[in-house]
């Protein structure tokens, strides 16, 4: 079995009661919301990724202002030739704040379109989980960055 490993930085955004976010769009063709970010690129600082994510998926400059927690996430998928991947997602979810910029859609990424949504309508979205986990450290704010194991 391949072991794969994927760090990524993300931002979650709120401002006057919406969240901002990124349509994520899989190779599938699935869409799904999901916090502006994406993966870390070798020998890039995570604020970096952070906001240079923000950036390419949302059009915006922003400021990471809280290091809000890390999350880690691990599945099994197929690969080529009926072997497998453990797969593990090591997720830097920061607090940001929106300095400059203007809201417009990513050209020839992993996403497809950039909005901002009422926090009390995420609830109702097609949405990544990842979405949940950042708007709880965002609410919560666990001394250790983090939620117990079975919390």
């Amino acid at each position: 079995m391949n072991q794969e490993l994927r760090v990524a930085a993300y931002a979650v955004c709120v401002r006057h009661e919406q969240i901002l976010l990124a349509r994520w769009v899989a190779r599938d063709g699935t869409k799904r919301w999901t916090l502006p970010g994406g993966g870390m690129e070798h020998g890039e600082d995570p604020v970096e990724t952070a906001v240079r994510e923000v950036e390419e998926e949302t059009g915006y400059d922003a400021e990471m202002t809280v290091l809000l927690g890390v999350d880690s996430s691990r599945r099994r998928y197929p690969r080529k030739l009926g072997t497998y991947a453990d797969f593990q997602a090591l997720r830097i979810i920061y607090e940001a704040r929106i300095t400059g910029g203007s809201l417009r859609p990513e050209t020839g990424g992993s996403t497809d379109l950039a909005a901002w949504h009422p926090l009390a309508a995420v609830e109702d979205l097609d949405r990544a989980e990842l979405i949940d986990t950042g708007l709880r450290l965002w609410r919560e704010r666990p001394a250790l960055g983090r939620f117990a194991v079975n919390g």
